[in-house]
């Protein structure tokens, strides 16, 4: 197939600004990823775009399956509540505790922003 680039599932962006840590969620324009590698702001880094992921969660919500889960783009954690400034990412594929720390989320691969009422 001529039109071919790539998968898609990971893609190669700069690494935002504060650089990237391996296995940590990040924002870059509307792509939302996991990167691959501890990168230097500016600097090529991979992200993985889909999957599911064990990601810092506001510890103290209950997540259920299924939920849909937002991003604070400052603090990188998620959230089963949705609020202004956050964007959806994905979905809650576990049960998590409150209080817990880490959260299992299905990635969506981007960012879109939360409706505001």
């Amino acid at each position: 197939m001529k039109t071919f680039i790539q998968h898609g599932d990971c893609l190669t962006v700069p690494a935002p600004a504060g650089g990237t840590i391996s296995g940590q969620l990040y924002k870059v324009g509307a792509i939302v990823g996991v990167a691959a590698t501890t990168e230097a702001a500016g600097d090529p880094v991979v992200l993985k775009l889909d999957g599911v992921f064990g990601l810092t969660k506001t510890s103290a919500q209950a997540w259920a399956i299924g939920d849909p889960l937002y991003m604070n783009t400052t603090s990188r954690s998620l959230s089963n509540v949705s609020a202004t400034g956050l964007v959806l990412v994905g979905m809650a594929t576990e049960i998590a505790a409150n209080p817990s720390a880490i959260g299992a989320c299905r990635l969506n691969g981007v960012s879109a922003p939360v409706a505001v009422a």
